[in-house]
Order: structure tokens, then C-alpha cells, then sequence
């Protein structure tokens, strides 16, 4: 990971702790930030689509679906297009 992308990730991992207050968010809120329906994250998730690393909150089919802040912030700032002056 360069300088810049760890820079961004730092302040993407800030800015979602100073919102959520807390070290995981939903499917609801994942959707949320990305501006994506849940509907559309469930399929991303069902076919194994890129989106950041997440954890089951038990074994059902239904489990709760979390998702770490970092594993969001890695995920954006590896999708953030950054002008570097190249």
C-alpha cells in the first residue's frame, strides 16, 4: 500500500468511526456508503462480487451480516481515483 492510498484509508477509518461510533457497520449502512440498494449488495455478495471483506454473526442462512471499518476503508481507498499529478 502507497503513502497516499494508507493516507486516505486513515482518514476514510476516521471519518466512519466519527459517524457510526463503532468498529463495524451493517449491510445497511455499507449500502448506504456505496449508494447501492441492499437488494444490489446482497446479489454483489451472492456472486462473490468485489465488495469489502465481511464477518457472519452466527451460522444461519440468515446470519447477520457485519462488515469491519477498516475492511470498508481498505476497500475505498482502494477504489478512490486519486490525482496525483501523473
Amino acid at each position: 500500500m502507497d503513502d497516499i492510498e494508507n493516507t486516505i484509508k486513515t482518514e476514510i477509518i476516521t471519518d466512519l468511526r466519527e459517524r457510526y461510533n463503532r468498529s463495524i457497520i451493517s449491510k445497511k449502512e455499507l449500502a448506504s456508503e456505496l449508494d447501492i440498494s441492499i437488494s444490489t449488495l446482497n446479489n454483489y455478495m451472492a456472486k462473490g462480487y468485489c465488495i469489502p471483506k465481511y464477518k457472519k454473526i452466527g451460522s444461519a442462512k440468515n446470519a447477520k451480516v457485519v462488515f469491519p471499518i477498516s475492511e470498508v476503508a481498505k476497500f475505498l481507498s482502494q477504489t478512490i481515483e486519486v490525482d496525483n499529478g501523473l
